[in-house]
């Protein structure tokens, strides 16, 4: 299994514009994509520099999701993430999305770590 880098950490937030105000005005990070959720309905914000995403903030998620805590996941970037999930089952890895999940830029799934922790694998369309 290859992991081509580190996507982006998921930031959760109380207000997505103070966030923004800070990440970006602040920070100096680059508002890149922002969007709402097709499924989950959370607001989402990616931000980075030169056009690659480091922080994802997500705005509007329940609040006992809070308990999880401010750095809500890991993102992992891969290709061919059909067969990563595949090859995540058959290590018994325990998965929180059956199948990918589509995105305007790409796909994605969570899966469990061996402490419980949160992970995704990312893998942006083809442009």
């Amino acid at each position: 299994m290859m992991i081509k880098g580190l996507e982006h950490t998921g930031i959760m937030v109380s207000s997505m514009e103070k966030s923004l105000d800070f990440y970006c005005g602040i920070l100096g990070l680059e508002l890149i994509d922002r969007y709402e959720h097709p499924i989950v309905g959370v607001d989402l914000a990616f931000l980075g520099k030169d056009g690659k995403v480091l922080v994802e903030l997500i705005a509007g998620y329940p609040v006992e999701v809070h308990t999880e805590g401010k750095v809500h996941h890991l993102a992992f970037t891969v290709d061919g993430i059909s067969e990563k999930l595949e090859q995540l089952k058959s290590h018994g890895v325990t998965l929180k999305d059956e199948q990918p999940i589509e995105l305007p830029t790409g796909y994605y799934f969570f899966f469990y770590g061996p402490d419980g922790e949160y992970l995704e694998f990312f893998e942006q369309k083809k442009k």
